[in-house]
């Protein structure tokens, strides 16, 4: 092929020399021999010619392909192999604007990367869908609050469906929505379409904001005042009637006075441990759907828990045994939470276990079977009281839900200490378990997330 475009080249070049030496010699305007040699001359000539130019289009052709691949020194070789001059002056105009180009290229990339940096340390999560509506990127927010979930949260139906109006109308739709896995979370969805598309095929913009601290607010300030009415009514009741008593028939009973004030203080001490449950229950909830972070040493958890019931342990003539597997990590994990939930087990299995019984805290990795497939490790807490009735089971993380209620306000318990363990352990994406059986005791288990290799956090 290189052989016959030579030919070719130099056909073309000497056609019209070559012709016009012909018609002289012919025409007799010049002598046969010299117009011979002359046309030899002219075909040599041709083909030198041609031999340079077939050469320097190959050099041509190189220095696009290496102005195509960005490959400047091979480029710069090319062009400066060109040996005909105006080749040479396009070849360098080529290595010219394929320079110029590679630095505008260089100056957008750059400004691309500082973009997706920003992006990716935007607060909030951020989606990016590609004219397909599946995710081309997502920032690190995003990542960071759906993990593997982030392709499950775009199929939740209000989203889906402001995506399609966004696509169709070409204007920014929101939504709200809720997610409950793996804990529950209020949304606030915005899509914005781009138009035209961004060159890496980005075609809208998913913004999700987190609204879930702001309606906890809006229902703890609700539930508050709704709790409170109701669970002080009682109490307030008692000390108003009491100090009417006081003031009135028993102002000079002093016998009389003594037992009433005990009372008194004793439902002072329930309205004070009463508020100091409802606002640590909503401390809780404020921040539930944010993984914790920090870390929880289950062995200095144990001997605390241990070492502060003592006192209430010998009055009752209760045992408590504590028994953690050795090979237990620390978790990631809010200590002063997980302490707050072994606490509440602990107080509970005390209020309401046999006198002179046995409490037992324990703590083992989880076993496969019962709880998530993911490494985890189980807190249990039992006693041998009478056990709960089967029927209230399902209740007994409720607000102020009480199996016997009278027992219950008699032994100083307010209704709330299973509701906070319920919460804390969604704060911590775990799983709380409760096995009982009339005149068997029960046992509280709390299933909590072992850290992953590379993971800081629970998920």
């Amino acid at each position: 092929m290189r052989v016959g475009l030579l030919f070719a080249t130099a056909g073309a070049v000497a056609a019209a020399p070559a012709l016009a030496l012909l018609l002289l010699a012919a025409t007799g305007a010049a002598a046969t021999g010299p117009a011979l040699l002359a046309l030899l001359a002219v075909a040599l000539a041709s083909l030198l010619l041609a031999l340079l130019w077939v050469h320097d289009m190959d050099r041509l052709a190189q220095a696009v392909r290496y102005a195509l691949t960005e490959n400047n020194l091979a480029l710069g070789h090319a062009a400066d192999a060109a040996r005909l001059p105006p080749v040479q002056r396009i070849a360098h105009a080529i290595e010219r604007l394929a320079r110029t180009l590679a630095a505008r290229a260089a100056q957008v990339g750059q400004g691309l990367r500082a973009t997706e940096a920003i992006i990716d340390r935007l607060p909030d999560p951020l989606l990016v869908l590609g004219a397909d509506r599946d995710i081309r990127r997502a920032n690190a927010a995003a990542r960071g609050a759906f993990g593997n979930d982030i392709a499950a949260v775009l199929r939740h139906p209000a989203l889906r469906g402001a995506i399609d109006r966004a696509f169709a109308q070409g204007a920014t739709q929101s939504a709200d929505l809720t997610l409950f896995a793996p804990v529950a979370r209020e949304l606030q969805a915005t899509v914005l379409p781009l138009d035209p598309p961004l060159p890496d095929g980005a075609h809208a913009i998913v913004m999700l904001s987190d609204r879930s601290r702001e309606r906890a607010v809006e229902r703890m300030r609700a539930d508050f005042v709704a709790n409170v009415s109701h669970e002080l009514r009682t109490p307030l009741a008692s000390l108003i009637g009491f100090i009417a008593t006081l003031q009135g028939p028993a102002a000079d009973d002093p016998p009389a006075q003594r037992r009433f004030l005990g009372i008194m203080a004793e439902q002072a001490e329930r309205m004070n441990r009463l508020i100091d449950d409802l606002l640590s229950l909503s401390r809780i909830e404020l921040t539930e759907h944010q993984p914790p972070s920090g870390h929880a040493d289950l062995a200095a958890i144990a001997a605390r828990i241990a070492a502060s019931f003592e006192p209430r342990m010998a009055a009752r003539r209760v045992t408590l045994d504590v028994a953690l597997a050795p090979d237990l990590p620390e978790l990631v994990a809010d200590a002063d939470q997980i302490e707050q939930v072994l606490q509440n087990l602990v107080d509970n299995a005390l209020k309401y276990g046999r006198e002179g019984g046995r409490v037992r805290l324990t703590a083992v990795r989880a076993e496969p079977g019962r709880w998530p497939a993911r490494p985890g490790v189980v807190l249990s807490v039992a006693d041998d009281g009478p056990g709960i009735p089967r029927v209230h089971i399902p209740r007994l993380t409720e607000r102020f839900y009480r199996v016997d209620k009278g027992r219950s306000r008699s032994a100083g318990g307010t209704g709330l200490g299973l509701a906070i363990v319920k919460h804390i352990v969604n704060h911590h994406r775990g799983q709380l378990a409760i096995d009982s059986e009339e005149g068997k005791g029960a046992t509280f288990l709390v299933w909590l997330p072992l850290p992953t290799p590379g993971s800081g956090a629970a998920d």
